[in-house]
């Protein structure tokens, strides 16, 4: 069987960077509609590192179907399952593709939503008892989305995908550091104007470790502190469904108005729970290569000179406490060709139009993460 060899390349980078795979150590590796010559790419990297590797397929018509008809007393065993299996797991490795983002669009909502109930302990351990990475595999439904060719954008997602992602690590130890330090944030531009603090929180920084692509640093608000307005200008798919142009209102940190091209499903969303109409994360992604949204947030909330302001479940490490089974990451680009913007933090500016003004912050601007200033 022929392999690409950037199967290899990018399993490496999985395997040995990102889960840092130790000898004796349990791998998942959950496949999505992925090539077979990838899954056997990631298996033998693990084998190659002493690890043990164990396999999950799936196919997206498959998980439709089995979700159309879910019940609570068929999925509480599944979940039941796939805890005690996870639990058993040093890493997990997830590649997800598709032919089609939108396979799950006529899924009923509740029946979404019982599913994501019963399978968060398995996400909850996952996320914070396994070294875990996870991203997307190139098809051409994506590239459809992006504005490319098959060609151009597998090329675009392997250049990606590969990144020298030591380079971020500077100038993410700075602003990890400075947001540490940082009571007040506000955020200005087209449709926003947004005041939050993120005092005692802490920041995580992201490179190439949990999502690839990667290229972020994230914190949370002070639950309650979120005050003002978000327009976020890149478009967006959650539980199958897109969305265009959302605008949310906070007051005391809940939000308190909700419109978009789907007003009445964002709110539906929105009102999963309590903890869905409050923010569990605040990011500002950096990744030199991507700069366009493509309706896949693991490449849009790292685009380069955005910001990403998340309805729902904070993260246990670096957040505020809240709860939910929604975790919605929207994203709002500030280069000044999607209108600009500026962050400012306890009122010294940060960030204008898409780049780092403090020399400091400045190795994460593209120029510097693509080699082409010291």
């Amino acid at each position: 069987m022929l392999t690409d060899p950037r199967f290899d390349q990018l399993a490496e980078g999985l395997v040995g960077f990102s889960t840092s795979l130790k000898k004796g150590e349990r791998v998942l590796i959950d496949a999505f509609d992925i090539p077979d010559a990838m899954i056997i790419s990631l298996i033998r990297a693990t084998r190659n590192h002493g690890a043990h590797p164990y396999v999950n397929i799936h196919r997206a018509r498959i998980t439709r179907e089995i979700t159309l008809g879910a019940a609570e007393d068929q999925f509480r065993p599944h979940a039941e399952i796939e805890l005690a299996r996870m639990q058993k797991m040093d890493a997990y490795i997830a590649l997800r593709g598709s032919e089609n983002i939108f396979e799950a669009s006529d899924v009923p909502p509740e029946r979404v939503q019982l599913v994501s109930r019963l399978m968060k302990p398995v996400l909850d351990h996952r996320v914070s008892k396994t070294k875990w990475v996870v991203l997307r595999w190139p098809a051409p439904s994506m590239a459809q989305l992006a504005g490319k060719s098959t060609e151009e954008f597998e090329d675009f997602y392997f250049r990606v995908c590969t990144l020298d992602y030591s380079r971020m690590t500077p100038g993410m130890k700075a602003l990890k550091e400075l947001m540490e330090n940082t009571d007040q944030v506000h955020i200005v531009g087209p449709g926003t104007d947004l005041r939050f603090s993120i005092k005692g929180i802490g920041a995580q920084p992201c490179g190439g470790l949990r999502n690839i692509p990667d290229g972020e640093v994230f914190s949370c608000p002070v639950k309650h502190s979120v005050e003002g307005v978000v327009q976020y200008n890149a478009p967006t798919v959650y539980l199958g469904q897109s969305f265009d142009n959302i605008r949310l209102s906070f007051k005391q940190g809940r939000i308190v108005d909700a419109s978009a091209n789907n007003t009445k499903r964002l709110n539906e969303i929105l009102d999963s729970d309590e903890g869905a109409r409050y923010i569990g994360e605040f990011a500002l992604g950096f990744n030199p290569y991507i700069l366009e949204p493509m309706r896949d947030i693991l490449f849009d909330e790292k685009i380069a000179g955005s910001f990403h302001f998340t309805p729902g479940q904070a993260y246990e490490t670096v957040g505020n406490g809240n709860r939910s089974q929604v975790h919605w990451d929207m994203v709002c680009i500030q280069r000044p060709e999607y209108g600009g913007g500026e962050i400012y933090f306890d009122g010294k500016l940060i960030r204008k139009d898409g780049l780092f003004v403090p020399k400091s912050l400045q190795k994460l601007n593209p120029d510097y993460l693509l080699g082409k200033t010291k």
